[in-house]
């Protein structure tokens, strides 16, 4: 905050206020009459127009300086005073609205682009672990995709894997629907991760032990993928996986509750592709684990066989 001062002199004495006062650049003349004047130690001065050498008194005009000067009267323009807290307060401001766009951005990425998950057991190993942290690719099936054979995907099992809890429709259940959307609320119980064995269209069969499952007809090498010891599956099965949906099992079969496990449950065990929350696309955590889930090549051998397995 600034205060008004009044000009300062040359030699850093305040400038004289108030009518008659000379001006900064006032010049004094000697006396034309000719009389003699007293100085300050009391010897007189010829009156020859020479400055007498006392202390100089002013004469009734002072000649022009060249430095402009304030009108008599007149104040210099004081600074308009900042408010009391005005730079604190703006720097607070601006942090908050810094925050808010962070937070903002990260829903946005949360509801639409990606959402982190972690793995609770460990019917995925030794692809995922419990306790891994993992990225699901909301944008991997955007656009007109589908979740295709080898895919590991993390979806809502509720309707499939557990049956639909009574929820009253109204304002707190669609908020609490729109806040596991954008991951403000725990997604809880009804979340999996499975890996998609067959998709809409597709037959998948399995005799039993110590036999390969087979989408249409094509045996599927699962070796790379299966837990150490496991059979690809000790349950026998014929399906027809319905248009619009999705057979999954775990990577460690004979831990996995899966397809196989609501064969004969309301809906089959097939998961509405409209369930899936996004392709588990990255392990992030622990930074040893870090890796992504490409899809096996294993299943390259299943293209073209049918369903919409050879669609992006």
């Amino acid at each position: 905050m600034s205060t008004h001062e009044p000009p300062a002199d040359r030699d850093g004495r305040p400038a004289p206020t108030g009518a008659g006062s000379p001006t900064r650049s006032a010049v004094v003349s000697g006396d034309t009459s000719g009389d003699a004047s007293r100085d300050a130690s009391g010897g007189e001065t010829a009156g020859d127009g020479r400055e007498s050498e006392g202390t100089p008194e002013p004469s009734g005009t002072p000649e022009p300086s060249g430095i402009s000067e304030p009108a008599e009267g007149a104040s210099e323009p004081e600074e308009a005073p900042e408010p009391e807290g005005g730079r604190p307060r703006s720097r607070s401001r601006d942090l908050l609205l810094l925050v808010g766009i962070c937070l903002l951005t990260l829903l946005l990425v949360n509801a639409f682009v990606a959402r982190p998950f972690s793995v609770p057991s460990g019917s995925m190993e030794n692809s995922l672990r419990p306790g891994d942290r993992l990225i699901a690719n909301k944008l991997s099936y955007a656009f007109g995709g589908h979740p295709q054979r080898g895919d590991v995907v993390v979806f809502d099992g509720t309707g499939s894997f557990l049956r639909k809890p009574f929820e009253p429709d109204g304002f707190r259940s669609s908020l609490r629907s729109l806040g596991r959307d954008l991951g403000l609320v725990p997604a809880g119980d009804s979340v999996y991760v499975k890996r998609v064995i067959g998709v809409g269209g597709d037959r998948v069969t399995s005799v039993g032990p110590g036999h390969p499952i087979t989408v249409n007809g094509v045996p599927v090498d699962e070796s790379g993928y299966l837990a150490p010891g496991d059979e690809p599956s000790e349950v026998a099965f014929d399906i027809v996986v319905p248009a619009g949906k999705l057979w999954v099992m775990g990577d460690h079969r004979s831990a996995s509750r899966d397809s196989r496990d609501h064969l004969g449950e309301p809906g089959g065990g097939f998961v509405p592709e409209s369930k899936v929350i996004g392709r588990a696309a990255w392990v992030v955590y622990p930074v040893g684990r870090w890796s992504g889930l490409d899809r096996p090549a294993a299943f390259a051998a299943t293209g073209g066989t049918g369903g919409h397995g050879d669609q992006g």
